[in-house]
């Protein structure tokens, strides 16, 4: 697909935790911990508010359709800023010092007065209602020509446990938001600046690493569509996909449109009450629900069933609005006969709803009246949207598993953003810009240290994007070899992970201990498999070391090769000099890597050469 033609534009907000020690508004460390561990628990329920125009904001409207009672889980590294049961303290000066050094990497330009602002967010994952954010910078620029508009240092959310419960180990931890200009017209160079802008995250040291310290939220408009914003893409491979079937769905909800528009279709409020008709249903949704309403939507048929993107149908953008009103989904005729719902029982839902085979009727099952009328709103909101001259709605949606998105709310307005009255402004004068440090990037990283440590370029470049990166520094200024720290890192480690071997249980003490060993003689480097299978179950570094076989001498070593040489001479005279690989692996076993590899091969390879002289004729 050309998406240049199709009008693609793109922009992505970038959401990294900052690794500081302590929270963005309070002394709590920013720790995660396991919910099960929490030490306290309480209930909440959040309300909308008028900004200070008097205005209510579109997408907190929507989260109010239902009522809900948030449960929020608090530890003993948890205080009461994060209850909001007290006022904030002073904005974290480390976690702003890094945002300030990422703001220079990039040329932009600091905010002379950095104040704070709340933003109205009531889905639950901030206790206040609101979350903290402050504006640090403005206008950087990007490889790829474009911009970025602005930084942000924002609060983290609490994490979603499950359905309204939240744990509060995460609210709070310093967050920094990077927001590009709308600069991108294809999958892939939105996926290439996602990455440049974590390189150069990354390569301040002073970011949390791993899956969920980083989430990415995609920007995606298309000719004759709307911007859309999709949240929450934690993996950079997705991203790319991510715009790819944004842009299907789009094409395809326009394409639906000139279809009904062809059918003349409409959609009007003709609500029944069908609960009659599905009281011998097998449909266990069915039987559950309270009553049974259903919709005639006339012209859609065929369309609601339609396919959007992978996985999604026009119904599912349906079901997904009904579902704020607390419902579990919609039944509709496209999908029908299915889910316990028999042909018989569709073709009385027709007769009574009156619809023709160019209609598509609607069911909604709910247990109370309020659900019923808000469920049935919200189809008839989504179905107008469809025929309507903007048939893709301007809105979040949220990530799933495999690249397509289901909506979550309206895009937000102006109206969510108000002062924090309760933190005091912080003045960045040019003293303090003008002594923030531009660190290394990665990418020069990475050429520096296959020019200085002979290192392979491939390897250079995994090396500088690694987690393992500050531990090889390390390692090198305490004089460990570059390339046994290296091959160690990305070669050894990752055949371990293939055999199933915890790596990620040995500490890096432990990794720079058995290079010492391996660097004073103690062992040799054939042996770290050994020693980290060892550590990676629980043993001490020092047992492990005791278990490995004692360093064989030159003369026992001499015997060890000589015998099996001898044991394989009719091996070694049909393979020749060839032999000495199969003879390393045999030779190795037996020393169980307490000899140094080098030593072994020499003294195999003069065995073997003797042995091949002796047989000529």
């Amino acid at each position: 697909m050309d998406y240049r033609s199709a009008g693609l534009t793109a922009g992505i907000e970038i959401h990294q935790q900052v690794n500081t020690k302590e929270k963005l508004f309070c002394h709590c460390q920013t720790l995660l911990r396991d919910s099960i561990e929490h030490s306290g628990e309480f209930f909440r329920y959040l309300r909308v508010t008028e900004s200070e125009m008097g205005e209510i904001d579109r997408a907190a409207q929507e989260e109010m359709k239902r009522d809900r009672k948030f449960h929020y889980y608090t530890y003993d590294t948890t205080c009461l800023v994060e209850n909001d049961e007290e006022p904030p303290s002073p904005l974290n000066d480390e976690a702003l010092s890094v945002c300030l050094t990422i703001a220079k990497m990039f040329g932009m330009a600091p905010v002379q007065q950095v104040h704070t602002m709340r933003k109205l967010v009531i889905d639950g994952s901030n206790t206040s209602g609101f979350q903290r954010t402050a504006l640090v910078a403005l206008n950087g620029t990007l490889p790829n020509g474009g911009e970025i508009d602005t930084i942000c240092l924002e609060e983290e959310a609490a994490q979603r446990v499950k359905d309204d419960i939240f744990s509060l180990d995460r609210l709070g931890i310093p967050l920094i938001e990077i927001t590009t200009s709308p600069c991108m017209h294809t999958p892939e160079e939105v996926q290439e600046v996602a990455e440049y802008i974590g390189m150069v995250l990354r390569s301040t040291g002073k970011v949390k690493r791993g899956i969920g310290t980083i989430r990415q939220d995609v920007n995606i408009s298309i000719l004759g569509g709307a911007r859309v914003e999709i949240k929450g893409v934690q993996e950079l491979d997705l991203i790319a996909e991510v715009v790819r079937r944004e842009v299907q769905r789009q094409q395809n909800l326009i394409a639906i449109r000139n279809e009904l528009l062809q059918k003349k279709a409409s959609v009007h409020d003709n609500a029944k009450n069908v609960t009659g008709l599905f009281k011998e249903t097998k449909s266990t949704v069915l039987k559950k629900a309270k009553q049974i309403y259903a919709i005639s939507l006339e012209g859609f048929a065929g369309q609601v069933g339609r396919e959007i993107q992978p996985g999604r149908r026009l119904g599912s953008e349906m079901s997904d609005y009904a579902k704020k009103c607390g419902i579990g989904g919609i039944f509709h005729t496209d999908e029908l006969p299915g889910y316990g719902v028999t042909a018989d029982e569709v073709a009385r839902l027709r007769i009574h709803m009156n619809a023709g085979v160019e209609d598509c009727v609607v069911i909604v099952a709910a247990v109370n009246d309020n659900q019923t009328a808000c469920a049935l709103n919200q189809v008839i909101i989504r179905a107008q949207l469809a025929l309507s001259d903007n048939p893709v709605p301007e809105e979040t949606r949220k990530m799933l598993e495999t690249g397509s998105s289901a909506y979550m709310r309206p895009l937000p307005g102006a109206a969510r953003m108000y002062p924090e009255t309760d933190v005091l402004p912080v003045i960045v004068d040019n003293d303090r810009w003008n002594a923030i440090a531009v660190p290394e990037l990665l990418t020069a990283k990475a050429q520096r240290y296959a020019r200085e440590y002979s290192i392979d370029r491939n390897y250079a470049i995994q090396l500088a994007l690694s987690e393992k990166l500050p531990l090889f520094e390390r390692a090198v200024a305490e004089g460990i070899k570059p390339k046994l720290a290296v091959f160690t890192i990305l070669s050894t480690c990752t055949e371990l992970r293939r055999e199933g071997v915890e790596t990620g249980k040995i500490s890096d003490e432990d990794y720079l201990a058995s290079w010492h060993a391996v660097e004073s003689g103690r062992a040799a480097k054939e042996a770290i498999p050994d020693i980290f299978r060892g550590l990676a179950s629980g043993s001490s570094f020092e047992d492990v070391i005791r278990k490995l076989s004692p360093a064989v001498s030159l003369q026992e070593l001499e015997s060890i090769i000589q015998k099996v040489v001898s044991d394989r001479s009719d091996f070694v005279a049909q393979k020749g000099k060839t032999a000495l690989g199969p003879l390393m692996g045999v030779v190795m076993t037996e020393v169980r890597g307490s000899v140094d590899g080098k030593i072994v091969s020499d003294i195999l390879k003069k065995e073997i050469d003797s042995l091949l002289a002796a047989k000529k004729p």
